[in-house]
């Protein structure tokens, strides 16, 4: 680990302690950095916005998707004061984030109610096995409207 990545580790840190001091959120932060700039910042409002995605990592994301101007997230690199939920994690390998740093575990968090480990280990059961009834059902025509329209629109001539 180099000096820049404890350095934005230490941020990350520090906005969770400042979130916990401040507003009395969560204690999460999250930095997120591209050729070694800081482009956005995030802290756990889920307390103060009740919204149940307001998550560090996630505040990030959306604010350097706005100032990168894009939904990818090439190149871009994550530090964390804590693992990752799921959802998070989600999101980085859908917007092509490729590394992750963080601090704190799933284990270090587990004794003040702030591990998502259980979230995880739901996750990896088959649909079908999951606590939330996921069923698919078909529906006429669907297929070509929705995904074969996209096909269409997104289609380079």
């Amino acid at each position: 680990m180099n000096a820049d990545q404890i350095r934005f580790l230490e941020m990350a840190v520090n906005l969770a302690a400042e979130n916990l001091q401040e507003h009395q959120g969560r204690p999460f932060g999250a930095v997120l950095v591209k050729d070694g700039e800081v482009i956005a910042t995030g802290v756990n409002d889920i307390l103060a916005t009740f919204d149940p995605t307001a998550h560090a990592e996630l505040s990030a994301m959306r604010s350097a998707s706005q100032v990168l101007r894009s939904p990818r997230l090439d190149g871009c690199v994550i530090y964390a004061s804590g693992q990752p939920c799921p959802m998070c994690l989600s999101a980085m390998h859908m917007t092509g984030i490729k590394e992750v740093y963080f601090v704190l575990s799933n284990a270090d968090g587990e004794p003040y109610g702030l591990s998502t480990a259980k979230i995880y280990e739901e996750m990896q059961k088959p649909l079908g096995l999951q606590s939330i009834n996921i069923q698919q059902h078909s529906l006429t025509g669907a297929l070509d409207r929705l995904y074969g329209g996209w096909n269409r629109l997104t289609k380079k001539t």
